[in-house]
């Protein structure tokens, strides 16, 4: 199964206060926010950056963010998705093609479609 069968909608921002994500995340009931700077992913901010860093909601997303962001194509597999989470200990993949931000995957994605993941990938250790 491709990633685009299954990627979701992402939301972007620019460099804003971490209270007005925190607020964003929680009207589009979403987990994560890619930040991005002229039209290029400059990092990501998730749900526990924000209970992470609750003192600082003042700050700019930029202070607290992820920043060197790994993506994926759409057409990559859901195992590479997998794989590249599994070796990079992250949950969030943001989707992109010809430098273009169209999605992003998670964990839970993974999980949810796990039946078309290959059994060689769960067998793995």
């Amino acid at each position: 199964m491709k990633i685009e069968e299954v990627m979701k909608k992402v939301i972007a921002i620019d460099d804003i206060k971490l209270r007005e994500a925190a607020e964003i995340m929680s009207d589009k009931k979403v987990g994560s926010l890619i930040v991005l700077e002229q039209d290029n992913i400059a990092g990501i901010i998730t749900e526990r950056d924000v209970l992470k860093n609750v003192e600082r909601l003042g700050d700019k997303v930029s202070k607290i963010m992820s920043k060197d962001v790994i993506v994926i194509s759409p057409e990559s597999s859901l195992d590479d998705a997998a794989r590249l989470m599994t070796e990079n200990e992250i949950k969030r993949l943001p989707v992109m093609k010809d430098g273009k931000l169209l999605g992003i995957i998670t964990a839970t994605d993974i999980i949810a479609n796990s039946n078309a993941l290959n059994e060689s990938f769960l067998l793995e250790d």
